[in-house]
């Protein structure tokens, strides 16, 4: 039998083996500890954002942007990088304004509304009828007719941010449709927001009848504090008149691209993990936010798994997908051209709530896979991302949901998320290089936990 102290030297020398951080740090740790060393999704973010701006459908910021993306995925050394055909809607803003003629003469904070017809060239000059809600049009129904009306509704902030976007938003859709059936000439909308410094917040809207005989009246977002002043000034009883100019139009489709790009699987390639965000935006700010930070970080986590050498044993996917914004055009592409590896696609998760600090991660599906959740986020606890529930998918992967194949979403503190959404201000400065790499380790432990199981 060895000597005492030979044996103990031994057992040192084991013990010190198992814990070397380079021989027994987990993969989840060692994606943890790379997403979060330095600021690399950040700094990749502003790149493509600072390089090419703003992302609109039909734009040719968005295909060079595309282009650039995947020549950097290919640089990266993931698998399969190749753009999917998606023919995109083409909404042009063009030059717009709203200007206050009485009771006294300034301009109003607007932003036309994607899909938006626009006025005629002289504009449309109107009084102005403020309700609060579709009700409350239908009860002034006959002073509506001639009318610009302003639906004032407003964003509650005592509820959840997603909770309240969704009973608002309604307004910015169809609100136009609902003027016009009243004889409204245009519609203005108090922007879905719960905080603004003066800053319009655009979204797509829509006509419910499309047919050319159809008579479709422009629709813009003002900002909250011009439609607190425009109440106020009903209110007294005076007369609000408006002239609103815009140019918008629509072209024809244009061709698009989905990225794609892979880590392939060691064991089961046939079976796939699909993670990503949507590239496109709105036609203001940078999008950096919405949703420059969501695919940036799905894309940096796969990047982080190939880098860290890491070996999955199902294939996982990263995706681009396009108009988001605009109609989902390209979710339902990418689920048409994918439709015979619906059966082995294992989840889809996405990120577009903002890469602010990640509590958790939310699940549609079966809720026999809560469990499977929960093992999936437990490395992710040492960073506070410890939450898992039942929820609703995000836009791109609810074709995939629909097809039956079970989603997740980053559950996001979204508590900043509508003081930037589809405005000026989505720039890089909304955005905390920490929290970005809290949200590509997230999705990295998530999909790499779920490639391997």
């Amino acid at each position: 039998m060895p000597a005492l102290p030979t044996r103990i030297a031994a057992l040192t020398c084991a013990i010190a083996l198992l814990a070397s951080p380079l021989r027994a740090q987990a993969p989840a740790d060692k994606l943890i500890d790379g997403a979060l060393k330095d600021s690399a999704a950040w700094n990749r973010l502003a790149e493509l954002v600072d390089t090419f701006g703003n992302r609109p459908v039909g734009s040719e910021s968005l295909e060079s942007a595309i282009d650039w993306i995947l020549a950097q995925m290919k640089k990266d050394g993931l698998d399969n990088v190749h753009g999917e055909p998606v023919m995109v809607p083409h909404w042009v803003r063009g030059r717009e304004s709203a200007m206050l003629l009485t009771p006294h003469r300034g301009p109003l904070h607007m932003l036309g509304l994607g899909r938006s017809v626009g006025t005629p060239a002289s504009g449309i000059t109107a009084d102005v009828l403020v309700v609060n809600d579709f009700a409350d049009l239908h009860a002034h129904a006959a002073q509506a007719k001639g009318k610009i009306v302003l639906f004032d509704h407003h964003f509650d902030p005592n509820k959840p941010p997603f909770d309240a976007y969704g009973e608002a938003v309604i307004y910015r859709f169809a609100g136009a449709d609902s003027a016009a059936a009243y004889g409204a000439v245009a519609a203005l909308v108090r922007s879905v927001t719960p905080h603004s410094l003066s800053t319009p917040h655009t979204g797509a809207m829509g006509y419910g009848d499309t047919t050319a005989n159809a008579h479709h009246v422009p629709a813009a977002a003002i900002t909250l504090e011009d439609a607190d002043m425009l109440h106020r000034i009903q209110n007294r009883g005076q007369t609000i008149r408006v002239t609103l100019s815009m140019e918008a139009h629509m072209l024809p489709d244009a061709h698009s691209r989905n990225i794609v790009a892979e880590v392939r699987g060691s064991e089961h390639p046939d079976e796939i993990i699909v993670l990503g965000g949507h590239i496109d935006s709105w036609d203001v700010g940078q999008g950096a936010m919405d949703d420059g930070g969501g695919f940036v970080s799905a894309w940096e986590a796969v990047r982080l798994i190939k880098q860290l050498g890491l070996k999955p044993k199902r294939t996982i996917r990263v995706v681009g997908w396009v108009n988001e914004e605009m109609g989902s055009r390209g979710a339902n592409a990418y689920r048409d051209a994918h439709r015979a590896e619906l059966a082995k696609t294992k989840f889809a998760m996405e990120s577009d709530n903002g890469a602010f600090t990640p509590k958790g991660v939310r699940l549609t599906g079966p809720d026999s896979l809560l469990p499977v959740l929960r093992e999936l986020i437990a490395p992710l606890a040492r960073i506070g991302v410890t939450e898992a529930a039942m929820g609703d998918p995000e836009a791109d992967v609810t074709p995939l949901v629909e097809a039956g194949v079970p989603a997740l979403a980053l559950d996001i503190d979204a508590s900043r998320y509508f003081w930037y959404h589809h405005t000026d201000a989505d720039m890089m400065s909304a955005l905390d290089p920490k929290q970005v790499g809290m949200c590509v380790a997230t999705m990295g432990v998530v999909v790499w936990g779920a490639a391997n199981r």
